[in-house]
């Protein structure tokens, strides 16, 4: 599975810088990875995952058939690929959206189907750009929710039946889990714990549904390489991106983990919801390993680290056999047994 997110915000709040850094990392991504060509208004972006990097090292030394013609470890390593998040953006909303006002009207059914939706609110200074109806963080994000309430009215009018019952199956936005990106300066992410706490306070939501970001700087740090952008991070006093931040709340708010495979061919994080058994979590890698399914090894990922993979897990006892209702934990690596 993977993670759709829905972008939704006022004009001129930094929706557009937030996802042009968005498909700056896409593009990057897809040069290693291709994808097949998707929509303008929607970006897949890879997860931020140091772990996939340590497997991918240890796989090159223990478990790879060395090319005589490798030199450096990196020739070794297999290639690897994380989880992704699905971003869809669309036009800035306005009040009376929900009955046509703006653009943004017409493509609300984009974020329909999405997992979770992202309100973007504005807390940057910038007075070049115009407010375009923008007031407060607290304002803004009242009035996009009360459109998406609004037009969840409208659909559920539309939806009913001669008795005047309504479709319990409608794709509501009011169903879904909602995080709150307030867009700031620059200098003032360092104080981001203090302003998480201050916004989640004013707008009445907890503090985990809360991400302090920088559009200016996510756009400026799609454009660098991993260890620049550690060093650009660090100058701001932070340690993660936004986009890192955002991603990891939103996997919080919907109850998804990763767990790991890691062989010669790649390696790969998968995401399932927390409390997937092992027999299901096959049907991720492919639906037939479900029917098939007959074990999973399980590894933590500290254990496959240490034991220097596999081979070294096994020989230590750290490796073990689950069953099918074994319920797989964030960040287990596996190896599934699958009959023909």
């Amino acid at each position: 599975m993977s993670l759709k997110v829905g972008i939704v915000g006022l004009p001129n709040v930094g929706k557009s810088t937030l996802f042009n850094a968005l498909l700056k990392k896409q593009q990057a991504y897809a040069a290693n990875f291709p994808f097949a060509t998707i929509e303008p208004n929607v970006g897949i972006v890879p997860v931020p995952d140091e772990r996939l990097d340590a497997l991918a090292d240890v796989v090159a030394v223990s478990e790879m058939v060395v090319d005589p013609s490798s030199t450096t470890q990196d020739d070794r390593r297999p290639p690897i690929v994380p989880a992704t998040v699905e971003f869809v953006d669309i036009a800035g909303l306005v009040a009376g959206a929900h009955k046509g006002e703006g653009l943004g009207n017409k493509f609300l059914a984009h974020i329909r189907e999405v997992d979770a939706i992202v309100h973007v609110v504005r807390g940057f200074t910038d007075p070049d750009v115009i407010r375009a109806g923008s007031v407060s963080p607290k304002e803004d994000f009242e009035t996009v929710k009360m459109e998406l309430e609004l037009a969840d009215i409208e659909m559920e009018e539309k939806s009913k039946d001669k008795r005047g019952s309504i479709n319990s199956d409608l794709p509501l936005f009011r169903k879904k889990p909602y995080l709150i990106a307030l867009n700031v300066d620059e200098k003032d992410l360092a104080q981001s714990d203090v302003m998480v706490q201050k916004c989640a306070e004013e707008l009445g939501v907890g503090e985990d549904q809360v991400v302090v970001i920088s559009a200016k700087t996510e756009s400026e740090l799609a454009g660098l390489g991993k260890e620049d952008a550690k060093l650009y991070l660090a100058d701001l006093g932070i340690t993660q991106s936004g986009l890192e931040r955002l991603i990891k709340k939103a996997f919080a708010t919907l109850g998804l983990i990763t767990f790991l495979t890691a062989g010669v061919e790649e390696v790969r994080a998968w995401t399932i919801k927390s409390g997937t058994n092992a027999q299901n979590a096959a049907g991720e890698i492919h639906t037939d390993f479900i029917k098939k399914f007959i074990k999973a090894e399980v590894v933590s990922f500290d254990g496959f680290i240490s034991c220097g993979g596999w081979k070294g897990s096994r020989e230590r006892g750290k490796a073990r056999l689950e069953g099918r209702d074994y319920v797989v934990g964030d960040g287990d690596v596996i190896e599934f047994k699958i009959g023909s």
